[in-house]
């Protein structure tokens, strides 16, 4: 049987079991959505990370085009969408060749949560994702973010009111747990399952760890061997070959990929074709930076100004350039162009010779580790 049939079976038995009469419509609707959002997961099981800051509208289409299978928005506050704040109702918007698109929300108060999931699907998106996995403080303090898994009956409450405001499918991002003590994904994932979400992603580290040290993919294997609910792993994963290699080694349903396509936006592709062709190396194929860079400035010429436009492609080009030869001098020079022709011209140059063989492997540097997912 397969994952995506395993899953509307469990969808009907929780139905049958617990639903009151007058959810009956919506629970029916909920299970074919989800049985759709897993077939995609099957097909493609590399997912975008949800990274604040990186993941807007025109990189998750770029990335789409690029062969990721399903893209998710950066986080998105509930609050926000509350008092309906034009910055936040900004990160909400997609294309629709982004599709499967979920946006991600985050917050503290199951009914602001459970509001805000109402304006998802109004907003015609796909599934709506929690997010319990963001470290940083300022989000933390307020009881939003990895902060609500140390309180397993508030996971259960967000869970629960969110999941009967929407007839979307619902997701969600956790870590292993807050710190080294209290790694409790496993009994998340067993409440994600009871409550009818439809998958569980985990960041391999403690909200303590940060984004220090390694992902702790051992961990999210057995989460995986004792969970009923779809699990998707995340951390680290900075090669197509280390993408592959953890959906084998761990059994799980897809793995999300961060970090690792800011260093070489062609990982899904690639890991896509190593997947497909079970145990041998896809055929090397050439990394065409400089039509990429075309289709950034296209992309956010579109949608934005030309001071943010050139801000974009300083960030990608920078990003990119890792682990080739004169990144550093590279990236120095970069931020210093005044103009969005000058960043285009300098950006193109530096990338018109470069070929993936020259790429050392640089996925422990500094600015590569610093929070994005």
């Amino acid at each position: 049987m397969t994952l995506a049939n395993r899953q509307v079976d469990q969808l009907k038995l929780r139905s049958s079991k617990h639903s009151k009469p007058h959810r009956k419509r919506a629970e029916t609707s909920v299970s074919s959505v989800s049985l759709d959002l897993l077939k995609h997961l099957q097909n493609n099981p590399f997912v975008l990370a949800p990274m604040a800051g990186i993941t807007d509208s025109c990189f998750r289409s770029v990335m789409r085009e690029l062969g990721c299978g399903i893209v998710i928005t950066e986080l998105v506050s509930a609050h926000g969408i509350e008092y309906k704040s034009p910055k936040t109702l900004q990160l909400m918007k997609f294309e629709e060749v982004q599709r499967p698109v979920g946006i991600q929300l985050f917050g503290e108060t199951p009914e602001v949560l459970a509001e805000a999931a109402k304006v998802v699907a109004d907003a015609g998106a796909d599934f709506v994702d929690l997010n319990f996995g963001c470290p940083v403080p300022k989000v933390v303090k307020k009881g939003a973010g990895s902060a609500i898994l140390k309180d397993l009956d508030q996971v259960e409450r967000v869970f629960r009111t969110v999941k009967a405001a929407t007839p979307l499918p619902l997701t969600v991002k956790i870590r292993t747990g807050w710190d080294e003590n209290s790694r409790n994904a496993a009994k998340v994932a067993e409440i994600a399952y009871n409550e009818g979400l439809t998958w569980v992603a985990i960041h391999g580290r403690t909200r303590s760890a940060g984004y220090s040290g390694l992902a702790d993919w051992d961990f999210i294997s057995e989460v995986k061997a004792k969970s009923r609910i779809p699990i998707i792993g995340n951390g680290d994963i900075s090669s197509a070959e280390t993408a592959v290699r953890r959906l084998r080694e761990t059994g799980c349903d897809g793995v999300m990929i961060g970090r690792g396509c800011l260093k070489n936006p062609w990982i899904f592709r690639e890991a896509r074709e190593l997947w497909a062709q079970g145990q041998s190396a896809p055929k090397a194929r050439d990394r065409d930076f400089i039509k990429l860079f075309h289709r950034f400035h296209s992309e956010f010429t579109a949608s934005t100004d030309e001071r943010i436009t050139a801000l974009q492609i300083k960030k990608f080009a920078s990003w990119y350039s890792s682990g080739y030869p004169g990144a550093s001098n590279f990236r120095k020079a970069i931020f210093q162009t005044q103009s969005l022709s000058e960043t285009m011209g300098m950006t193109l140059n530096y990338f018109t010779e470069l070929q993936p063989a020259m790429q050392a492997d640089t996925s422990s540097e500094a600015f590569l580790m610093g929070g994005h997912g």
